[in-house]
C-alpha cells in the first residue's frame, strides 16, 4: 500500500551539500501522490535555489518565520496544522543540536516545535562531526522525545573521507517514512466505516441532506487501512477519493445505508460510524418534481432506521464507534448518546467555528474531537482530518484489544 499517497508532508531542508539530494527526494514524493511544502533554512539556499523546489513540488518555498502573506502573519502555525510529517533531509549537526534543545529562532524549528506530526530527521554531515559525542547525545535526546533518525548511511563524503554520515539515498528515505504511517494495530482485523450524508428524496430533483463531505470517514478508512485492517467502507454521495486497497459500496439514501450496514456488519469485529445520516425523510416523495405555488408548502416527515442501534442491539455484536455533531452541548449529548445507544465509544465534534474563527467538522479540513468511553474519555485537539483519524484508529485500537482481552479473561 503506498501510504503517502495525499499525505501532507513538509520537507525540511537544512545547509549542507547534500542538499543536492533533496530535489530528487521532492520529485519522488510528489511521484507518490504526496502534498510536499518545502522549508528551507538560510544556509540551505546557499547550496540549491529555492526555485528549484517550488518548481519540483508545484509550491512556494517558506524561508521567513514570520510570512506576512500568511494569515495572523502566523505562517509556523498554518504550516504546523497542515503537516502529517515532517521530514528534515538533509538534517545537519547544528539543526539536530537546536532540535534537541528545543530552539525555535528559525522557521522551521519553530514549526517542529508548533507541530503533533511526525518527524523525522535524515542526517547528514562529516563523518568526525557525526561521531562527536555531542552529535550523538543530541540524537539520543530526540530519539527518547520519538523523533525519529533514518540513518545515516556509511561512504564516501563531499569532503574527501570515507566513513559514516552520508544522507541515506532517496529510495530508503521513501521507504523509511512509508513505514511512519503503517502502525499495524489492527492487523487482519475487519472494520467497517460510513462516511458522509445520506439524500433524502422530496422529488426527482430535491431532497434533504446535509453538509457532511465524507472527509472524515474517509481518512478514518485510510488510517484503519494503513493500522492493518481490512476495510469496507459504505459512503453516501461524496467526492472524496476511495483509500488505496478499501473496498467501497455507494449508497444514496438512509434506508440504503442501513440495508448495506445490515449486508456487511456481521463480518466485521470493528463498526465506525461516521456518516452524518439522516433522522427524517418525507413520507411519500412526489414522482414528478414540485411545481412552486403561492401556497406554503408542508412536507410530512418519517423517522429512518437507526442504524447504530440495531448494530449494538446484534448477537454477536461488533466494537461500535458513533460520532456526534453537536453545535451545543457537546458533552452531555455525546455521553448520553453513548449511553442510550450502548456504544463502545463515541466522538463528539463541535460543528461551525472554533473559539479562534477555524472552521470545524462539517465540509472542513479541520476538526477536533472529544472521545467517550465508559470510564474514560481523551480530547484530540484541532488537526487536519487526516491527523485526527490516526489519533482516533489508534485509540479504538487500544479500547477494542482492551476489550476483547476482558472478554477472555471472563470467558
Amino acid at each position: 500500500m503506498n501510504t503517502l499517497n495525499g499525505k501532507h508532508i513538509i520537507l525540511g531542508i537544512t545547509g549542507g551539500i547534500a542538499a543536492y539530494k533533496s530535489a530528487e527526494l521532492t520529485r519522488r514524493l510528489h511521484d507518490a501522490g504526496a502534498v510536499v511544502r518545502v522549508v528551507m533554512t538560510h544556509g540551505a539556499t546557499e547550496f540549491v535555489a529555492p526555485l528549484t523546489f517550488q518548481a519540483l513540488s508545484g509550491n512556494p518555498v517558506h524561508t521567513e518565520l514570520l510570512d506576512e502573506k500568511a494569515e495572523a502573519g502566523m505562517g509556523h502555525i498554518e504550516l504546523a496544522r497542515w503537516a502529517d510529517a515532517i521530514l528534515i533531509a538533509p538534517a545537519s549537526a547544528n539543526c539536530i543540536a537546536k532540535l534537541a534543545q528545543g530552539r525555535a529562532d528559525d522557521l522551521l524549528t519553530t514549526l517542529c516545535l508548533a507541530s503533533e506530526a511526525p518527524l523525522a530527521t535524515t542526517p547528514a554531515m562529516n563523518r568526525v562531526m557525526w561521531g562527536n559525542v555531542a552529535t550523538q547525545d543530541n540524537l539520543n535526546i530526540l530519539q527518547q522525545r520519538g523523533i525519529h533518525a533514518f540513518g545515516p548511511a556509511s561512504g564516501a563524503q563531499a569532503c574527501g573521507e570515507t566513513g559514516e554520515g552520508r544522507m541515506l539515498e532517496v529510495a530508503e528515505i521513501i521507504d523509511a517514512l512509508s513505514g511512519l504511517f503503517k502502525s499495524g494495530v489492527l492487523q487482519d482485523i475487519n472494520v467497517l466505516i460510513t462516511a458522509g450524508p445520506t439524500w433524502e428524496p422530496i422529488d426527482p430533483v430535491r431532497f434533504i441532506g446535509n453538509r457532511s463531505s465524507g472527509r472524515m470517514g474517509f481518512a478514518l478508512a485510510r488510517a484503519a487501512r494503513e493500522a492493518g485492517a481490512n476495510v469496507i467502507l459504505i459512503s453516501g454521495p461524496s467526492s472524496e477519493t476511495t483509500p488505496e486497497n478499501v473496498k467501497r459500496i455507494d449508497v444514496e439514501t438512509a434506508a440504503q445505508m442501513y440495508d448495506a450496514v445490515m449486508q456487511q456488519v456481521r463480518h466485521n469485529q470493528v463498526f465506525i460510524s461516521a456518516a452524518a445520516v439522516a433522522d427524517y425523510r418525507p413520507k411519500k416523495a412526489s414522482e414528478q418534481k414540485l411545481k412552486k405555488h403561492d401556497a406554503e408548502l408542508s412536507i410530512e416527515l418519517e423517522r429512518t432506521e437507526d442504524i447504530l442501534s440495531t448494530v449494538t442491539g446484534s448477537s454477536p455484536r461488533p466494537f461500535v464507534v458513533g460520532f456526534a455533531a453537536e453545535t451545543e452541548n457537546l458533552e452531555i449529548n455525546a455521553k448520553t448518546k453513548l449511553k442510550h445507544k450502548s456504544l463502545d465509544m463515541i466522538a463528539a465534534n463541535r460543528v461551525g467555528k472554533d473559539a479562534n474563527a477555524q472552521d470545524i467538522g462539517f465540509n472542513s479540513e479541520y476538526n477536533a474531537l472529544h472521545v467517550f468511553w465508559t470510564g474514560g474519555e481523551q480530547i484530540l485537539e484541532l488537526a487536519r482530518k487526516t491527523t485526527l483519524a490516526r489519533e482516533l484508529i489508534n485509540l479504538v485500537a487500544h479500547q477494542y484489544n482492551k476489550n476483547r482481552q476482558h472478554e477472555k479473561n471472563t470467558a
